[in-house]
């Protein structure tokens, strides 16, 4: 983990979860708001975005005050939550209310997009991320002898 990813917990207080924790991070405790950003650092050797982002969570957690909760997914549980919350691309936030993915925003975007993003996201009236449709296909065997 590099220096400012990790500084997000030591600097920030940000949990670090797993596919062992997560659910229970993703329950609010009384008080505390259910809408959640999942940090799907990804291996910021080789994504020099995710420092990039990781500058930015704690700026969204400032410009949304009381209305989200943070934590970094470890990298040894990404490869484990990706499909749960519909994450194709690292790094990636994902927006939760609760255990359910409203929204991904993967790469680095422009500030106004987050901003417009999550207000949508955030609204009570939010629908939850239906699951990707997958294709279906069918397999059929004849054993060659004219019959099925």
């Amino acid at each position: 983990m590099s220096s400012l990813i990790a500084s997000l917990s030591s600097r920030h207080g940000l949990p670090t979860v797993d596919e062992h924790s997560i659910d229970a991070f993703l329950a609010p405790a009384a008080g505390e708001p259910p809408n959640t950003l999942l940090f799907f650092t990804g291996d910021p050797a080789q994504r020099s975005e995710s420092h990039d982002v990781a500058v930015v969570l704690p700026e969204l957690l400032a410009a949304f005050p009381g209305r989200l909760r943070a934590a970094v997914v470890a990298r040894s549980a990404e490869d484990t939550l990706k499909t749960r919350f519909h994450v194709q691309i690292l790094p990636s936030l994902v927006v939760t209310r609760g255990p359910a993915p409203l929204g991904v925003l993967p790469r680095i975007r422009d500030w106004s997009d987050y901003v417009a993003t999550l207000q949508t996201l955030l609204a009570p009236a939010a629908p939850e991320m239906a699951a990707p449709v997958r294709p279906q296909v069918e397999f059929r065997h004849t054993n060659g002898r004219g019959g099925a």
